[in-house]
């Protein structure tokens, strides 16, 4: 998990980078973000209406100046230089009234806009495969959530307003530009194709530095979330330094390619503003000239350099504000392809009034193996399963044994139709379960795991988990029957004890009977057991295995136990190896009848 680790999470975060870049998007991109401004057109159309009326009042402000001069300077007036000025007022109220309601309405938006897409994106995820999560970093996927969201709400909220203001008073102040003077005006329509042409140029550039950007700053925060999740086993090992060292390695790769994205942005401001006001000194030399010699006024010439420096500001503005843009695209295209993932465990299709949905309440709770072979979809060659098949009768229970990777946890897995098998199928009273909505199987069971997964919150809310809208008291009688009460009442602030992330504040037994309450809270039909006693101690054992046996009475249960004297009641045990059933029966017939359980028992019945 060090140095070595760190080496190895390199490069497959720089593959994985690099399978994500091969069909950059252009601006484009964004506008898939229409769909989430939908809803909201009529704040959308305000926000226009606003940005329009600012832009018309701002190129108002040319002529305020052209009057302010030539009616106020040029015919030496007071009273036409207080009229002016007036008019002048009158203008920045109005500008700042529709600044106002522009720079809401689209924050509004900006905000607006990035919480649905971060709902929906996070509501897509959580219906995803579970293969998915396996080939996915989760730091990744939480950066997309958070970091690129954020980056969508300053640009909406932002950067695109600013874009669209300075693009509507860049073309206003070239239509005023040429009904003030059409000669100065093809100056600088001369010199717009060579502003346009670093943007071309560096544009490209600078999306894909964008895009390399947001995902080296995934792969740092994916980094840093592991090794802090894992801090106890980093300083176990003494590796601080070589994770410290492995760590600014990724800083400083994703300091490096900020780096050239910022340099780029700053050659392509530069490299406008220098040709933008190239064209503005032109057009002053050619203005001044023609203002000495009589041929326009001072008003005219200062309403031009007016609206040629709204233009400029303008231009500068969009080439600055292009950069953002194009990180925005890119933040769009990494929320876009987690938005078009497909679950490969979805609802059955093709049901309609003549073929109802099968309602998995109303079958048998009786699993059925038939010939299942399975490999995981990260080592496809490898197989997990091998042609099994395996009843789990009504009301009875089963024991699966075996040696680490024998397929134990496999089989819960597809159960949970976490995976759909390659070969054969899985029933449920004598329905394949691919037939049943996935949500509506996993009410009818109930999984109690090795290492049981524990919510921040605190005690009430994680029993609940079992059951959302379970009352108080039947949170407190699922405690007792996992024999889990005694210990919360002792806790400082009982049942509303906070827990900490994974519920680092409780020890292993007391984290495995939260989980049986949780189990026992929600009553299901089907009963998953994967060695729920292996964090206690001998007397919370025998308290709990009481309650289990309660919990299992007329339940179909599925046990995965190493430890055979817990499950020597057990209706059936099977014994699997390297993904297939090798002998089934119980205690006794199979310590006669299968070698590998009679080798499994000797070891662990020695002593006794």
């Amino acid at each position: 998990m060090a140095s070595l680790s760190g080496q190895q999470k390199t490069a497959e975060l720089s593959g994985d980078s690099s399978d994500k870049k091969t069909n950059p998007r252009q601006l484009s991109s964004l506008l898939h973000l229409a769909s989430y401004l939908r809803p909201y057109k009529l704040r959308w159309i305000g926000a226009m209406l606003a940005l329009m009326f600012t832009a018309g009042i701002s190129l108002a402000l040319g002529q305020g100046v052209k009057l302010l001069i030539d009616s106020g300077f040029g015919e030496s007036s007071l009273e036409l230089l207080d009229q002016a000025v007036i008019v002048l007022l009158v203008i920045a109220v109005l500008m700042s009234a529709g600044t106002f309601v522009r720079f809401y309405l689209v924050s509004w938006l900006g905000e607006r806009v990035s919480a649905d897409i971060r709902t929906a994106v996070f509501n897509h995820i959580v219906t995803l495969h579970p293969s998915y999560f396996e080939t996915n970093r989760s730091g990744e996927i939480t950066s997309r959530l958070t970091t690129d969201t954020t980056l969508l709400q300053t640009i909406i909220g932002s950067s695109f307003s600013m874009a669209l203001r300075s693009s509507l008073t860049t073309v206003g102040g070239l239509i005023m530009l040429f009904l003030t003077n059409g000669k100065l005006m093809l100056i600088v329509m001369g010199s717009v194709p060579f502003v346009m042409l670093p943007l071309m140029f560096y544009g490209k550039r600078v999306k894909k530095l964008s895009r390399d950007s947001q995902d080296s700053i995934a792969d740092v925060g994916s980094y840093a979330g592991e090794i802090i999740q894992n801090v106890k086993t980093v300083q176990s090992y003494t590796q601080e330094q070589q994770e410290k060292t492995a760590f600014g390695g990724h800083v400083e790769r994703a300091f490096g390619i900020a780096k050239s994205r910022v340099r780029q942005r700053a050659i392509l401001m530069a490299a406008v503003l220098m040709l933008v006001f190239g064209a503005l000194s032109l057009m002053l030399w050619v203005g001044g000239r023609d203002v000495i010699t009589g041929v326009m006024s001072a008003g005219d010439l200062a309403a031009f350099v007016f609206y040629a420096l709204m233009v400029a500001m303008g231009v500068a503005t969009i080439s600055e504000v292009y950069g953002d843009l194009q990180r925005a695209a890119g933040a769009t295209d990494r929320l876009v392809e987690l938005l078009e993932v497909e679950s490969l465990i979805a609802e059955p299709e093709n049901l309609n009034e003549s073929t109802p949905k099968i309602n998995a309440s109303n079958l048998t709770p009786e699993l059925a193996f038939h010939q299942v072979g399975f490999s995981y979809p990260s080592r496809p060659e490898q197989a997990a399963i091998k042609s099994l098949s395996l009843v789990l009768p009504q009301g009875k229970s089963v024991a699966l044994v075996g040696p680490s990777g024998a397929g134990k946890s496999t089989v819960f897995e597809l159960i949970q139709r976490f995976y759909d098998p390659q070969f054969g199928s899985i029933t449920l009273g004598g329905e394949d379960i691919r037939n049943l909505d996935p949500r509506d199987l996993r009410q009818q069971l109930a999984v109690v795991a090795q290492q049981p997964t524990l919510f921040t919150g605190d005690v009430a809310s994680n029993i609940r988990y079992g059951k959302s809208d379970a009352s108080d008291d039947e949170v407190i009688a699922a405690a007792k029957a996992a024999y889990a009460h005694d210990f919360i009442s002792e806790l400082p602030n009982g049942y509303n004890s906070f827990l900490g992330e994974q519920g680092v504040r409780l020890s292993g037994g007391q984290k495995q009977r939260i989980a049986i309450a949780r189990a026992v809270l929600k009553n299901p039909r089907i009963l998953m057991l994967d060695e729920a006693t292996s964090a206690l101690d001998t007397e919370s054992e025998f308290q709990v295995q009481k309650a289990l046996e309660r919990l299992m009475e007329d339940r179909t249960t599925l046990i995965i136990a190493h430890r055979l004297s817990t499950i020597l009641h057990a209706d059936t045990i099977a014994v699997l190896e390297n993904g297939s059933l090798v002998a089934q029966g119980n205690h006794q017939s199979l310590l006669k009848e299968s070698g590998l359980y009679a080798k499994l028992a000797s070891y662990q019945f020695r002593e006794q």
